[in-house]
């Protein structure tokens, strides 16, 4: 879903988070990212896709003049004009064509069926876009990552999704070394690999909560950046995450919504059954209840992943859930990280999303995650604690 503006008390966590920030980032290079994420190959064929409320737009690229339109203008700018100007020739690649189309209305929602190009032609993604181009950037606003990595599947290409993109992510989780990011994640990733269960102990509004998802001994996965080599695969830019796709969940956490209203989810069987008002407007939790119930899957917990990495917060959930100390829980459409719920089990086609759920002091102020713990047979380790990452999360990073 594209990220909502978090307002003053946000905005000022944001300026001290980054002002306290000690990490530098060298300056943002295309080619250097594109040549660390993918490694292209000589006459490799590239293309950009952004989505725009109309994808005709594109034509003679009037879009542009929409100043609302920050994230197309990011891709159009940055990735576009960087790889006609010079990334091309250095990266030894060919194409470097770019294709808009409509935009979805929520996170990983299936694409349409056709797109446009800037000379007003109307292309097809199935014969048109993904058997002709080896490597596919989409620079969106809703996440695109779930329907593209199963069109990557049966294409055969390479891609990234760098959906919210702005100025604090090319500075800085676009800036870094994509190998080192890598390293990271696997040894955070052999850390937690193959617990039974993970703990999450919440506090919003006075209430006191605990949810408790059951991994079974799964092997951790990780988003780590790098897509290369023959293997089909989409990667999450920026990336730095261990994540698994839970067996079942019990017990009940705070959600924060669009709007501010604090909800409280109910969690039974793996999947949210009920949600109840903690603070705010009980229309919005009402609406709610009213999509599990005609829509129950919508409610399932698909995913719980840890960020890896030492960033600034952006604002945007594909940044602020890689770094280190936050958490989510996602909920709806898991196919693309391994899960079982695939959109034809949605009872309505505009609900078959994945939605991550956040929790870190920027995005969640509200909400404090005062306690995560991993069991593993009989080991049991404190993960994160108030949002910092625990003695037993620096020993596996060697920090």
């Amino acid at each position: 879903m594209p990220e909502p503006e978090f307002g003053r008390v946000v905005a000022i966590h944001q300026l001290l988070s980054m002002l306290n920030q000690t990490k530098t980032f060298p300056p943002f290079s295309l080619t250097r990212l594109l040549r660390t994420v993918f490694a292209p190959r000589p006459g490799e064929k590239v293309a950009i896709l952004i989505d725009l409320p109309d994808p005709k737009s594109i034509n003679d690229f009037s879009f542009l003049q929409q100043p609302q339109l920050t994230i197309q203008r990011y891709a159009y700018d940055v990735f576009y004009q960087g790889l006609r100007k010079s990334g091309l020739g250095e990266l030894n690649l060919t194409c470097g064509h770019i294709f808009a189309y409509q935009i979805t209305g929520g996170s990983n929602l299936d694409l349409p069926r056709t797109a446009f190009a800037p000379d007003g032609r109307e292309v097809e993604f199935e014969t048109d876009i993904f058997p002709k181009y080896n490597i596919i950037l989409c620079i969106s606003t809703y996440s695109a990552t779930a329907p593209l990595t199963a069109f990557a599947k049966k294409f055969g290409f390479r891609g990234a999704t760098l959906h919210g993109l702005n100025e604090i992510i090319l500075k800085t989780g676009l800036a870094v070394d994509y190998n080192e990011v890598s390293r990271q994640a696997e040894k955070f990733r052999q850390g937690l690999t193959r617990a039974d269960s993970f703990e999450i102990d919440y506090l919003a509004n006075g209430s006191k909560q605990t949810l408790t998802l059951f991994c079974g001994k799964q092997e951790a996965q990780k988003s780590h950046g790098l897509c290369r080599g023959d293997k089909p695969d989409v990667a999450n830019l920026p990336a730095g995450e261990v994540y698994f796709v839970p067996e079942s969940a019990e017990g009940a956490f705070p959600m924060r919504y669009d709007d501010g209203t604090l909800g409280l989810m109910e969690v039974s069987k793996g999947r949210i059954i009920k949600a109840s008002l903690l603070k705010g407007d009980q229309n919005v939790v009402d609406a709610h209840n009213q999509k599990l119930n005609s829509d129950p899957v919508t409610g399932e917990l698909g995913e719980l992943g840890f960020g890896t990495q030492e960033l600034p917060p952006s604002g945007r959930d594909i940044q602020d859930e890689k770094i280190l100390g936050t958490l989510h829980v996602a909920t709806g459409r898991s196919d693309h990280l391994g899960g079982k719920l695939t959109p034809d089990r949605f009872a309505n086609a505009k609900n078959a999303t994945h939605d991550d759920i956040l929790f870190s002091p920027t995005k969640t102020p509200e909400i404090q995650v005062t306690q995560v713990r991993m069991k593993r047979g009989e080991q049991q380790e404190i993960i994160i604690e108030g949002y910092q990452p625990s003695a037993y999360l620096r020993s596996l990073l060697g920090n």
